[in-house]
């Protein structure tokens, strides 16, 4: 998880979010929607009239492509627009499959536009359901107040600046492979904005260490990134060759991080103290989780089950522990107030007050819907451009015309500047015929290709929201060299370390 998975958005300023939603908007968009509309129309007879399958090079395939460079733009200024990344794919999904629908119709095809819809919408439940049991599991360990423990012992141990730094860094790489790479950024970044409030400086290189070992941590375990999770379903990668990438990943951290710690700031941070007691149940979680993840890896790699089917089972496990936990609330409440009353521990007490007993579907709910619906609108549109033909014609020219490493490489370029999850999947839907070596290689760049820009990634695009004046594009921008650096380091390792899977 770009960093699939849990995104957050910092509480807007008042008012700010009524400036940019006015009538001006709402007209450009109406007269967006009515023009592709006409548009459409006239697109599905042209291309009933030449009977082409392929669209590529008629209006019902410029238009798709039209429709979707649109969506993707108003994605990419969401901080901008305040505008929620989901709602332009999702229209733009719908807009999309009308016209393909349509053009198949037109000439004389009703079967081959909906069979490939509905593989679409097969490849995208699995993805759906797998996510939300581990969003579920991340925002249950929250509500038991686990990472807020975490930060607090950070924060108590007064560590310099520069342990801050590499603690938090070595945290976010070694956290992310399990809890996702946006999840394992965001409580980072609250540790930084804890101990580093005096010094702007230490916040703005924090921030970056973290986005750039986040997403090199997910990049070697198919539950750090939805794009690790992507290609791990698909069966391209098994679960454990995904170690493979685990070096690689590592000095993709570790050359950027190296050369910026000379540039932390030297003097001690501000002393703090802020410890947390964790609800019942935490550590109960945490095990839960873990054992949630081995069930789907060994039904899948074991009995070929997808590995969807393991981590609804494990949703099971958290559901009975929730049971448990409601049943034995009252008397493990009265245990824990007597235990406060007698240590005078007052804060313990206050939230006794207010406890209630746990409830799996509050961190279901919780869970971010915006990510998920995104996704769909991502997973919808692409493969509507595939059904056009597109899909195939750049698999040829990147993986034919080109060479795979090259293609590759440029991929992870790419999801610096439009997010990974579209990046991937179009790849994974073109099948290119690829070594194993470069299935690896293409599921490495497209996981750290992204730290490149702080736009690139989900993890950088929540620290922006996050770290608000601190952490900034042109902060991260003028240390973009230094992780082309540890990107291109990162490639030169793999293909020297899994050079007998070339």
């Amino acid at each position: 998880m770009t960093e699939i998975t849990r995104y957050e958005k910092p509480p807007a300023r008042p008012g700010h979010r009524r400036a940019f939603i006015h009538q001006g908007i709402g007209m450009k968009v109406a007269l967006i929607i009515s023009a592709i509309i006409s548009l459409g129309f006239s697109a599905f007879a042209s291309a009933a009239e030449s009977g082409a399958a392929n669209l590529t090079h008629h209006p019902v395939g410029y238009l798709a492509v039209a429709i979707f460079v649109i969506a993707y733009a108003f994605v990419m200024l969401e901080e901008k627009l305040h505008l929620r990344k989901s709602k332009p794919v999702l229209l733009a999904a719908g807009l999309i499959w009308f016209l393909v629908a349509g053009a198949a119709a037109m000439s004389g095809d009703t079967e081959s536009a909906n069979a490939a819809l509905k593989h679409n919408l097969l490849e995208y439940s699995e993805l759906l359901l797998f996510l939300l049991v581990a969003m579920t599991y991340i925002n249950a360990m929250e509500e038991r107040q686990l990472f807020d423990a975490l930060r607090g012992w950070l924060v108590s141990k007064g560590f310099s600046y520069l342990s801050l730094f590499w603690i938090t860094g070595l945290l976010a790489f070694f956290i992310s492979p399990i809890a996702d790479n946006l999840t394992t950024a965001l409580l980072m970044c609250a540790v930084l904005m804890k101990v580093g409030e005096d010094s702007p400086r230490f916040i703005g290189l924090g921030c970056i260490n973290i986005v750039i070992a986040a997403n090199a941590g997910g990049a070697f375990s198919p539950f750090g990134d939805i794009t690790t999770l992507m290609v791990w379903q698909k069966g391209v990668v098994e679960f454990t060759e995904f170690f493979r990438l685990f070096i690689p990943a590592a000095v993709n951290f570790l050359v950027p991080a190296v050369i910026m710690s000379f540039a932390v700031p030297s003097e001690p941070p501000k002393d703090a103290s802020e410890p947390v007691i964790m609800k019942r149940g935490a550590r109960r979680t945490v095990a839960l989780f873990l054992l949630t993840i081995t069930t789907a890896v060994l039904g899948h790699n074991f009995l070929h089950l997808p590995a969807v089917v393991g981590m609804m089972m494990g949703l099971a496990y958290l559901q009975f522990l929730g049971y448990y936990l409601r049943l034995s609330f009252k008397r493990s409440v009265a245990r824990e107030r007597v235990w406060a009353e007698n240590h005078q521990n007052t804060r313990l007490l206050e939230r006794l007050d207010k406890a209630v007993p746990f409830d799996v579907f509050n961190p279901m709910a919780r869970t971010e819907w915006d990510t998920l619906l995104f996704f769909y609108g991502v997973v919808l549109c692409v493969g509507g451009l595939g059904y056009i033909g597109y899909l195939s014609e750049v698999s040829q020219i990147l993986y034919y015309d080109w060479n795979a490493t090259g293609a590759n490489i440029a991929v992870g370029v790419i999801s610096a500047i439009v997010d990974n999850i579209p990046v991937m999947f179009a790849v994974l839907s073109m099948e290119p015929d690829m070594s194993h070596g470069q299935w690896l290689l293409v599921t490495l760049t497209a996981g750290v290709g992204g730290s490149m820009l702080s736009i690139g990634s989900a993890a950088g695009v929540a620290l922006m929201g996050q770290a608000r004046g601190y952490y900034t594009i042109m902060s991260h921008l003028r240390w973009t060299p230094v992780v082309m650096l540890g990107y291109a380091a990162s490639i030169a390792t793999h293909m020297w370390l899994n050079a007998s899977l070339f």
